[in-house]
């Protein structure tokens, strides 16, 4: 894979017409309804307690359990490969494609580490939803403004040096289904600043169960595939950062490509 083009694979088109859509609406909105329900009403005790006990920490495991909950009550069963891959002591920067907001979560509750994530500014904007979100290391991007994502990435960096791993979807939104787009160079920065080994991680199957601008959720088994890590440490240069990027993507595009 010796470039940063989009890319389109073969995939399953799950759309249909007339009544045979319903269940799949029904299904999309009952599972934003149960994020909202989490967010409104199980997240802001959670929230006071943590402040009480002066430890962000205790909303992790809260966090994590929303979100495995989240997936399972939306109808997704969620199979991890790769975690032998990963070290039990070591920080990693975590760099996935990007279809769904079902990806979100799994890369959140699902890696065995404890996980920031690199999201786009308007979620930190949702009131309740926003201020959870930055308990857990949920960090805000600007990608319009290159100093304010510059710094983003910093802060980003920092925490990573104090021993939490962070997921970055590196094409910046989520992709349609069967697409993979060019990624950009944010996490590579990242990595290589920091020395952290990347993670290629490839989300699968989760454009047919839950694509961008279908508006429908099908139970599916969703694949998070952990592939072995690439080091960074002796990185320095802007044509090493380039080699990596593609390294990392041809990687998740390789997998993206095998079928099961």
């Amino acid at each position: 894979m010796a470039n940063n083009e989009k890319i389109v694979f073969p995939y399953e088109n799950f759309n249909t017409s007339g009544w045979r859509k319903f269940p799949g609406h029904l299904r999309y909105y009952f599972s934003l309804s149960i994020l909202v329900f989490f967010f409104l009403f199980l997240m802001p005790p959670v929230m006071l307690l943590a402040k009480i006990k002066g430890a962000r920490e205790y909303a992790y495991p809260w966090a994590a359990w929303g979100a495995r909950a989240w997936l399972r009550w939306s109808g997704m069963k969620i199979v991890v490969r790769g975690k032998e891959n990963l070290a039990k002591n070591q920080s990693y920067v975590f760099v996935s494609n990007h279809h769904s907001y079902l990806d979100t979560a799994m890369m959140f509750a699902y890696t065995g580490k404890k996980m920031g994530v690199i999201a786009k500014k308007e979620m930190l904007n949702w009131i309740v939803a926003g201020k959870f979100m930055k308990y857990v290391n949920v960090i805000a991007i600007d990608r319009t403004n290159k100093q304010s994502a510059i710094e983003t990435m910093r802060n980003a960096a920092n925490k990573l040096r104090s021993g939490i791993s962070f997921g970055v979807f590196a094409e910046g939104t989520r992709a349609m289904p069967g697409e993979l787009l060019p990624f950009k160079k944010g996490a590579f920065y990242m990595a290589i600043d920091t020395g952290f080994p990347v993670v290629p991680v490839a989300m699968k199957n989760t454009d047919y169960a839950m694509g961008k601008k279908q508006n429908q959720a099908l139970p599916a088994t969703c694949e998070m595939v952990l592939l072995p890590p690439i080091e960074t440490k002796d990185l320095t240069s802007e044509k090493d950062l380039t080699d990596l990027l593609i390294e990392v993507r041809g990687a998740i595009a390789g997998e993206l490509a095998r079928k099961n």
